[in-house]
């Protein structure tokens, strides 16, 4: 399935989108771009400081736009989910939740792979999506038009031998994710899910910074962070049903 680009012309005028992850590089495209197409955007992050310059960013860019920021510790699921009965009560409703904590170790080899990186991976990667869905499942169904968005790499579905922590923890998080679409799925039929659980596959993400600190690397392959939220919000667009359960390829399928 094939994603269309976010128009940025008010397509999500009155939805209400909670991002998780929201202050890393990605999240701040995120925030601007959701909020420059008319969502009301409610953020959040572990650290208060980047959370708050990636909320003023947004605010600031998009003048009139609604963006809130509360520090959340995704790694516990009360917080979880006290944040998005928070957003609920606030707003009357969520329609979208985009995950975007991330996180990345690797080894020289195979053999060299530290366990205990998959220890931190398995918390960044997967403990958080299994708390932000359990969390937000309910209000993305009474939405009637939700999107639960995991941002993967395609690592995941072909994994280096260096990569076994990496990619086994976006494997885990896919599966996770597609079994909420299965939920979505039982919820309302095959042709009327009330809402959509989807996965957005990358090879790797680049940003300004990136290209600043590195000027001769080539980043072959590589999605633009402000590429990847164009196509976040432009997953409002397609019918839930066609969205649902899918892994939506940004980068060529290996």
């Amino acid at each position: 399935m094939t994603l269309t680009n976010g128009t940025g012309d008010g397509q999500l005028e009155g939805a209400v989108v909670a991002v998780a992850g929201a202050a890393g590089p990605a999240g701040r495209a995120t925030l601007l771009q959701l909020a420059e197409s008319g969502a009301t955007v409610v953020a959040a992050d572990s650290d208060p400081q980047r959370l708050a310059e990636a909320v003023d960013a947004a605010r600031f860019a998009h003048g009139g736009a609604t963006v809130t920021g509360d520090t959340v510790d995704l790694l516990n699921l009360d917080e979880a989910r006290a944040w998005a009965d928070k957003t609920e009560k606030e707003f009357g409703r969520v329609d979208g939740l985009v995950h975007l904590v991330g996180g990345w170790r690797g080894s020289s080899s195979f053999a060299d792979t530290d366990l205990a990186d998959w220890e931190l991976l398995h918390n960044l990667l997967v403990r958080t999506v299994q708390h932000t869905s359990l969390a937000f499942e309910g209000a993305l169904k009474r939405s009637g038009n939700g999107r639960f968005l995991l941002i993967s790499a395609a690592g995941a579905a072909k994994p280096s031998a260096g990569n076994a922590a990496y990619g086994a923890a976006k494997a885990a998080a896919e599966a996770w994710t597609l079994s909420l679409a299965d939920a979505f799925r039982r919820a309302g039929g095959e042709e009327q899910p009330p809402a959509a659980a989807a996965i957005l596959v990358v090879k790797a993400l680049v940003n300004d910074a990136m290209r600043k600190e590195r000027p001769n690397a080539k980043f072959a392959g590589f999605t633009d962070v402000t590429e990847l939220a164009e196509r976040i919000a432009g997953v409002w667009s397609k019918p839930t049903a066609e969205v649902n359960g899918n892994r939506l390829w940004l980068t060529p399928q290996p």
